[in-house]
């Protein structure tokens, strides 16, 4: 909605009580007409997530185990029988090339492991050790060559794959974009149009109505509630019918825990809007305050792989206890009692930021 339009909302809180409802009441629906006229709204908060989801779980989708590509250098000796070893687990092919074009392959990506007969009956292994699929094919290649050498197995073993939906990387990712995509619909969709108003002049007509400052920002927060609902059915219903998506958990618990955090957000979009008085402003402090979660907090990869010496702080950030939560929930059925930890530090940040913004909010 243009918020050019306030001032006929405003009229209506202007109104007797019992004709026009609470002021909260009012204000309330002057938020749901704002968010419903703003089309690329309703596209970042509902169609972008979706599309996301799409994009990711087509790309990383459930695959036949990787073929490991492997350098060979033909001009030393052995090297034909050292190519057949390796051949002989499928889930390896050799290029046999001269040393020159192993090793510029092996710079650009194309090979992940240069085996090279040293010449003594022995093999010496060139490969990245920072990469770990080179590391992993360095031991598929070895694996290969000590038992086309003869070498026994001592311990009998089998393989049973496992593909039960919850450990793929798309079951991994929907919890992670619904806790984004709450992040961001909740201090964008607060945040912006607070300052918009201000910039406009607009807020200076309010502090007239029949209000207080506690209902004008609560109107933001329970708004939230009926977008809520259906952010939460677009992103894990799709997931759920195109993916197989499981959701474990009872839906009421998913639903909570949506719910706290996505009142979480909007506070801290109030307190980010709290004082801004430009669209610039609030734009930079917005991807000021949601840079650290987008990188830290898991959405994409695990929290997990920062150093322990900053995980206090990984784990202090409401978007990573948001995930965690909604994860546990959806992919493991965690009880409530083992969420209390992550839902415990959403609480905080909602009760803090709200509290502060009250605290500290102009008008002008």
């Amino acid at each position: 909605m243009s918020l050019s339009r306030l001032p006929d909302a405003i009229s209506a809180t202007n109104e007797p009580r019992s004709r026009a409802g609470s002021s909260l009441v009012q204000l309330t629906l002057v938020r749901y007409r704002e968010f419903l006229r703003e089309p690329e709204a309703v596209f970042w908060t509902f169609v972008f997530p979706i599309l996301l989801a799409a994009g990711l779980g087509v790309a990383f989708r459930s695959q036949p185990a990787a073929i490991m590509r492997v350098g060979v250098p033909r001009e030393t000796a052995g090297a034909e029988e050292l190519a057949r070893a390796v051949r002989s687990d499928p889930r390896l092919t050799v290029d046999l090339v001269d040393g020159n074009a192993a090793l510029r392959r092996l710079r650009s990506g194309r090979i992940l492991v240069i085996a090279e007969p040293d010449g003594r009956g022995g093999v010496v292994y060139h490969y990245d050790d920072t990469n770990p699929e080179a590391r992993t094919a360095r031991l598929m290649v070895d694996d290969a060559v000590q038992r086309a050498a003869g070498r026994p197995n001592p311990v009998p073993v089998r393989t049973v794959p496992v593909n039960e939906p919850g450990s793929r990387y798309i079951d991994f990712l929907i919890p992670g974009l619904l806790g984004m995509n709450l992040m961001g619909s909740g201090m964008w969709g607060v945040g912006f149009p607070i300052v918009d108003a201000r910039r406009k002049k607009l807020l200076k007509r309010l502090v007239a109505a029949p209000m207080s400052r506690a209902e004008y920002l609560l109107s933001f927060l329970l708004s939230r509630l009926t977008f809520l609902l259906l952010e939460v059915m677009a992103v894990v219903g799709f997931g759920y019918w195109v993916f197989g998506v499981p959701v474990r958990g009872s839906l009421g618990m998913l639903a909570l825990i949506s719910l706290l955090s996505s009142l979480a957000f909007a506070a801290m979009g109030l307190l980010v809007a709290s004082r801004v008085q430009t669209i610039e402003a609030v734009s930079g402090l917005m991807n000021f305050v949601m840079l650290p979660m987008w990188i830290f907090s898991g959405v994409f990869f695990s929290a997990e792989r920062f150093p322990e010496v900053i995980q206090p702080f990984v784990q202090a950030l409401p978007l990573t206890a948001a995930v965690d939560a909604l994860r546990a929930r959806m992919l493991e059925g965690s009880p409530p009692a083992e969420l209390a930890g992550e839902l415990g530090i959403v609480a905080v940040w909602l009760a803090a930021s709200f509290v502060l913004a009250l605290k500290i909010f102009r008008w002008r």
